[in-house]
């Protein structure tokens, strides 16, 4: 059944994707007409998180966001099929890494980096910060339960540099990297919401606590790597701008969850800023609790 709906679907994807960005951006403004004003697509989770993260804004004010938020997502998701065939030089002329030399200098001292990022305007398109460095790319991901689909993820990823490394390869991966003495640069992306255990890290996000994943702060300081903030901004419809903020060089001399703190104030800062381009559709609130429980 898998083979079967990839192959019904992978040609009108490819198809989609041979498409110039004019004709792609019509496609997703019929998309949001579709999604957002005709089937509603999870609008419920989208204006509970909205009135979760933002209960001092209107009603009006929320609308305005999520109806912005929704064309974003629709752009998004075409960009996404546009990866299938867009070249190196389309996609670095449309995502650009504004200071890459800042990674380049932990490169030339020989230490490895871990990039943290959120669900903040082009996460898809992360991959092509490999394409401005020398080091050796690894993104974690969570596998896609479709082996096609996955494959093909990870195609697109690996045609400039990437290899995609599903969250329970993480550690060996890496530490088979180091081992071969290469310099890597990791992406994590690290705010989505976990599953509940004992010993569960919680932190404040944007007004409530919830559970939080702390994997790139431990890996850090196992591996001693540095840790970076990976800030992506949409300039325009179709282009994105990344800076790097290094947050540590030294890891180890940090408290624990200090660096977990440290990545969640920065991304709690972009969103307020402009909070349409942040992934409102996923349950990141499901989890949380009464501040005053903690």
């Amino acid at each position: 059944m898998q083979a079967l709906v990839f192959y019904i679907l992978y040609p009108f994807m490819w198809l989609i994707s041979l498409l110039p960005f004019r004709v792609i951006y019509g496609l997703s403004d019929i998309c949001y007409v579709l999604v957002y004003r005709v089937l509603g697509y999870r609008k419920k989770v989208v204006m509970e998180n909205l009135n979760l993260a933002f209960p001092n804004k209107n009603d009006e004010e929320k609308l305005r966001i999520a109806s912005k938020f929704y064309k974003h997502l629709c752009d998004i998701l075409f960009e996404s099929l546009k990866s299938i065939t867009i070249s190196k030089q389309d996609i670095k002329k449309r995502f650009q890494v504004l200071n890459p030399e800042v990674i380049n200098a932990i490169e030339a001292d020989k230490q490895s980096t871990i990039v943290i990022l959120g669900h903040y305007a082009s996460w898809e398109w992360t991959y092509v910060i490999q394409l401005f460095t020398n080091a050796k790319g690894f993104g974690v991901y969570k596998k896609l339960k479709n082996k096609y689909f996955d494959k093909l993820v990870r195609d697109i990823r690996a045609k400039f540099g990437t290899e995609l490394i599903h969250t329970k390869e993480t550690v060996p991966k890496l530490l088979r990297s180091r081992a071969k003495g290469e310099i890597s640069l990791s992406g994590f992306i690290a705010d989505q919401s976990p599953k509940l255990q004992k010993n569960q890290y919680w932190s404040e996000f944007m007004g409530h606590q919830v559970p939080v994943f702390v994997g790139a702060e431990t890996l850090a300081k196992k591996l001693n790597y540095a840790v970076a903030y990976c800030k992506i901004k949409k300039v325009k419809r179709g282009y994105y701008t990344a800076e790097f903020e290094i947050m540590t060089r030294e890891p180890k001399e940090y408290e624990n969850f200090q660096i977990t703190e440290d990545f969640l104030r920065r991304l709690e800062n972009q969103i307020r800023e402009a909070p349409e381009y942040y992934l409102w559709t996923h349950k990141r609130w499901k989890h949380r609790k009464p501040l005053d429980s903690i």
